[in-house]
Order: structure tokens, then C-alpha cells, then sequence
């Protein structure tokens, strides 16, 4: 496929790498243009454009930026963007590190509804319960023990379907894990975020997430992550998460 991911981050740039490196071509696009982005860009296979150009003729589009960063985008961004291309929100939504609360989201509403209110166009929560770290370097083939799943969330079978392959091509297992109204079960503070769990753990973590309990687990494990040394890795966090949800 085509894919162009918007955010190069340390996700963006890990699923740069990832589907590059699996045969898809890659357009990678920030905020501050292809410039800032081209070492990153040639180091993971990718193309470094505009974040216009991310989202013409391409298949699926991956927006990997913070949630507050979404408004940012155009509003006409996917005006002629054809209604076959799945769009991708792998981002999350963190007050305590962005520049403020977004009230709709603060009131209950689902993050990746409210990307989807943003870009006027259905989207697939995908990608987001996986730190870079793991993302990089802990892929397995299917059938192997400890193969990290991931959860995907969306309202029509194809565009989520397709996500699910494409997980599954890059050594994950995807998890169809409802509707966007239900994909509170996998946003930060929920047993499904971060905790690299295997696909039979990861829909009894779904399963078990507690919507009103979510604010209250995500200040303890970002309370625990500011214990950490300098030099901790993605692994710590992952057991920080695992410990606060008894995982």
C-alpha cells in the first residue's frame, strides 16, 4: 500500500521503519515541513513531503500526533481524499503534556470520536497502546509465543479489517477491539495501554477497563514514571503500567 503517516515522532518514525521495511511505500510529513524531517525520512525508508502531499493518492493515512494536535490540521485536509482511504488515529490524549484540557474529551467523549468530529471523517484507533521501544523491536510471527497484540477500534469492518492486516504484517496480532464509541477501553490509564500483552490478555484487558477509574490509574502511573532514573527504558514503563492494573 500507500501509506502516509503525519507525526514524526518516535511512533511516526517506528512505523516508518516498520512499514518500509515490510514492502509499503512510506510519506512521511510534520508540522514544520519535509526539510526538518528528511534524515529521519531516508533513515527509515520513507519520503519526507508536506502534510498535504501525506494525504494524496495514498491508501491509508496514519495521524501519530498528540490529540491536541489534531485541530491543528486543516479542516479541508481530507476534502479530496476519497472515502476509500482508511484513516489511522494513533494518537492519545495527555492534558498533564499538552497545553491545556480539550472540554468534549474531559466531558466523557471518546478521544478518537473527537479526532473524528476534527477531521470530519470516520477514523480507526489503532496503534496507540504500543510505546516505540516495543513497536521496534519486539515484532513476532504469528503463531510465536509472547507476540504483542494490538487493539483497533472502528465502525465498519473493511477499513478496521485492513488495519488488522496490516498489524499483523509487521509481527503483531491485531485485536478488533469494537467500536469508536468503545475505544475508551484502550486510551491511557486502561489495562490495554502499554502493557504488551498477548491477544487472549489484551481482550480480557479491554474487558476489564473502568472508564471512571482511567484519570484517576493514569496520574499513578505518570506519579511512578517521574520515580524513574534518567536512563529508564521502554520496558519500565511497560511494567509500571502492567503494576498499577495487576496485569
Amino acid at each position: 500500500m500507500k501509506i502516509g503517516i503525519i507525526g514524526a515522532g518516535q511512533i511516526g518514525s517506528a512505523l516508518s521503519r516498520k512499514l518500509s521495511a515490510v514492502g509499503h511505500t512510506v510519506f512521511l510529513a510534520n508540522s514544520r515541513g519535509p526539510e526538518t524531517i528528511r534524515q529521519i525520512a531516508d533513515e527509515t525508508g520513507a519520503s519526507a513531503v508536506t502534510v498535504a502531499e501525506a494525504v494524496e493518492d495514498v491508501d491509508l493515512v496514519i495521524i501519530a500526533v498528540p490529540e491536541r494536535n489534531v485541530a491543528v490540521l486543516s479542516e479541508k485536509l481530507f476534502d479530496c481524499v476519497s472515502a476509500d482511504v482508511v484513516i489511522v488515529d494513533a494518537g492519545n490524549y495527555s492534558p498533564s503534556l499538552s497545553e491545556g484540557p480539550i472540554v468534549e474529551i474531559e466531558g466523557g467523549t471518546p478521544e478518537s470520536q473527537w479526532v473524528s468530529q476534527q477531521l470530519g471523517r470516520p477514523v480507526v484507533k489503532a496503534f496507540n497502546t504500543i510505546l516505540a521501544d516495543s513497536l521496534s523491536a519486539k515484532g513476532k510471527a504469528a503463531g510465536m509465543e509472547g507476540r504483542i497484540a494490538i487493539p483497533v477500534a472502528g465502525d465498519e469492518p473493511r477499513p478496521k479489517q485492513i488495519v488488522i492486516d496490516l498489524i499483523g504484517s509487521i509481527g503483531f496480532e491485531g485485536v478488533d477491539a469494537g467500536t469508536i464509541a468503545e475505544s475508551w477501553r484502550q486510551q491511557p490509564g486502561t489495562p490495554a495501554c502499554c502493557s504488551d500483552l498477548e491477544a487472549d490478555d489484551l481482550r480480557r484487558a479491554l474487558s476489564r477497563a473502568d472508564k471512571a477509574r482511567a484519570p484517576e490509574l493514569l496520574a499513578l502511573i505518570f506519579e511512578k514514571m517521574g520515580q524513574l532514573s534518567p536512563s529508564f527504558t521502554g520496558d519500565d514503563l511497560v511494567n509500571i503500567n502492567r503494576s498499577v492494573h495487576g496485569l
